[in-house]
Parts: C-alpha cells; structure tokens; sequence
C-alpha cells in the first residue's frame, strides 16, 4: 500500500503558482494529507501570512551563497519524500547540482535553451513556431543606430536568461516609446523586437516522463488583473480565463519541447508551460517556455483534471496512477480570480440579468 502522508517540498512557494499547486494537492484524493514545507525568499509577504505550508522557510536566492545548504537542511530535518521546484533558476540550478530528494525537472540542456527567450527563439525559428523577431543592443536603439524593420505595434522584450514573466516587455507604437521604454529599463542590456501576434493569448501545461507526454491541459488568457492601466492590456497574471480543447496548442506546444529535447540530445522529464498567442491567420506561435506551473493549476484541479497530483505521482515513481492524458472542458467554462480570493472554476455563468437571480454552474 503506498504511503499516504507524504512530506513535499514547494519552492518559490510565497508565489501565485506555487500556492495553485499547493491549492491541487490539497484537493488530491491520493495528497490532501500530505505535510507541505514551503521554501522561498520570503518577499511577497502574502505567501508567508497565508498559511498554506505546515513550515515555510526563508532561504537565499538559489544564486547566493547558502542557498543548496539551506535547501539540503530542510529536506534533512523534515525527512522530505519529494520535491517540486516551480521556479526557473531554481529549476537550471538543480539541473547541475544533485536534488537532496526526488524531483521531476526538465533536462538541464533543454532548460538553458527555454529558459532564454534569445535562445528559444533562435531554435524554434527554423521550425516556424516564434513570431519574427530581432535582438538589438540597447545603445543601438538609443543612439540612433538602429531602426526596427518592423510594422508597428512590436512587442520589447528583456532576454537575459529566467527573464520568463514580462521582464522589460512593452508593446511599443513608434520608435520614440521603444526609445523611452528601453531608457527606463537601464539594467537591460539586449532586446528583442518581435512581431505583434493579434489573435488570442493562450497556453499549454505539459507533463512528460521518460520522453512521454503523460498528462496536459491548455487554456485562454481573457482578462489581466489592472490591464486597463497597461498600454499592452497585459499585465502579467489574468483575471478571467477558461480551459480549453484545441488540439492545434498542444501539436505546437509538444512540437517546441521535443525539437529542443532532440537538439540537446535530452530525453525530456519534467513539467513546463508553454505560452503562445495567435497570429493573423490563427495560429497558436510559441512566445516563452516557464520550466514551471503557472497560475491556473488549481483551476485544472478544481475541473478535475489535477496536473500537480501527477506530477508528484511521477517523481514518486508512481507514474503508471497518473491517469487519463487529456479531459475535455465544457464550452463556457470559466476561470475566474479576484483580488481578494483564491481563484475558482466554474462550468459556466449565465449573462445575468436586472431583476433575475444570478448564479454560476459549478
């Protein structure tokens, strides 16, 4: 019989998506009992004053001194079964240092190429899967020494390596904003310029084991958080969003993970998000890869399709209980986040009406 209180430990887990993960494994059947010990930096005191973890410890950045001492003492004081990294750096951090416990991470040589949109974009671009796009030196564009061969609106991108989440980006209308934004963001030494891709803002979690895709779920961005106060309407974690069926997101998600894999000579392991947007003519172009859960997790959980109960299953070597691949979502459904409560899932909610009583299906 396996065991059934299992101690695991969540890094980065002051953040949003740790915190879903934590939300799933609590509704797992197989781990709501399982103790849950939280790692992080500690800044978004939210994540320490929540209470989701039994313990929550403060650890260095995973690039400072002290962080695998620290890291390695935890799981040696709390007899950790598991562990599940959600953080970019901390994912290539362990892709060259041997985990203190089990944990199912992506290949280390895969991780470096995803993890630099530079590099993801110079790979995936032979393959048709990222926007067009150019890398250009700062001082170029503040000079006056370069001028983007590109209609605008263009997307300016930061991307040095974990840049995954927004850093530096802006979508630009005209030279003099490229130039006012790249001003703004003095740490930022290289750009890219990509293409505005106008269509939809969707994404695909993908869990693979041994080089098998074992478990996956897709879904739209509708609506960020302050989107009005940003001239992108993007403003890096959604308010509303719904789970999707659409078969041409995984095709080309699955396609950028394994012609990477393929090119590092990896068998691909391990849990990643690949973000995309729809171009002009529909479709879905590839514009990061997180080595990690994002927000939604908890939503695919609530639906009943739990992403973070199968991955802990697989790094338990428990992989063959992980169960169906895929599950179809009700057209209509809706995820929805507010500031002050944690996200929800529903099947629909009908457009309200003045005078009628309003509900949602769950």
């Amino acid at each position: 019989m396996p065991k059934q209180n299992y101690i695991v430990l969540l890094s980065s887990a002051c953040g949003v998506a740790a915190r879903a993960i934590a939300r799933s494994l609590r509704a797992s059947q197989e781990f709501r009992d399982a103790t849950l010990i939280g790692m992080d930096t500690c800044k978004n005191l939210y994540g320490v004053a929540e209470g989701m973890f039994e313990s929550l410890y403060c650890v260095p950045a995973c690039n400072e001194d002290g962080y695998e001492d620290a890291v390695t003492r935890i799981c040696d004081e709390h007899r950790v079964d598991a562990a599940i990294i959600n953080h970019d750096l901390e994912t290539m951090f362990w892709g060259e240092h041997e985990p203190p416990v089990p944990t199912l991470l992506p290949p280390h040589g895969f991780s470096m190429i995803a993890g630099s949109k530079g590099r993801l974009y110079e790979h995936l671009r032979k393959h048709d899967l990222v926007p067009e796009y150019f890398l250009v030196d700062r001082d170029a564009i503040l000079d006056g020494t370069y001028r983007a061969n590109v209609d605008y609106p263009v997307w300016v991108r930061d991307i040095s390596i974990g840049s995954a989440g927004g850093k530096g980006a802006l979508l630009v209308r005209s030279q003099k904003e490229m130039n006012a934004w790249v001003l703004l963001n003095a740490e930022s030494r290289i750009f890219m310029i990509s293409e505005f891709l106008p269509g939809r803002n969707l994404a695909c979690q993908l869990l693979f084991v041994n080089g098998r895709l074992v478990k996956h779920g897709s879904y739209e961005r509708l609506e960020y958080f302050l989107g009005r106060m940003i001239p992108s309407g993007i403003s890096g974690n959604i308010s509303r969003g719904r789970l999707l069926n659409d078969d041409r997101l995984l095709h080309n998600a699955v396609s950028a993970v394994l012609s990477i894999a393929s090119e590092t000579g990896e068998i691909m392991n391990g849990f990643v998000a690949v973000d995309m947007r729809e171009d002009r003519n529909g479709n879905p172009l590839i514009t990061e890869i997180n080595l990690r859960h994002v927000a939604c997790t908890s939503a695919f959980a609530q639906a009943g399709h739990n992403l973070a109960e199968a991955q802990l299953l697989a790094t338990l070597g428990r992989a063959r209980e992980i169960g169906p691949v895929a599950m179809d979502y009700p057209e209509g459904n809706l995820i929805l986040r507010d500031i002050d409560g944690p996200p929800i899932w529903v099947r629909s909610v009908p457009t309200p009406r003045v005078g009628a009583a309003a509900r949602a299906i769950k």
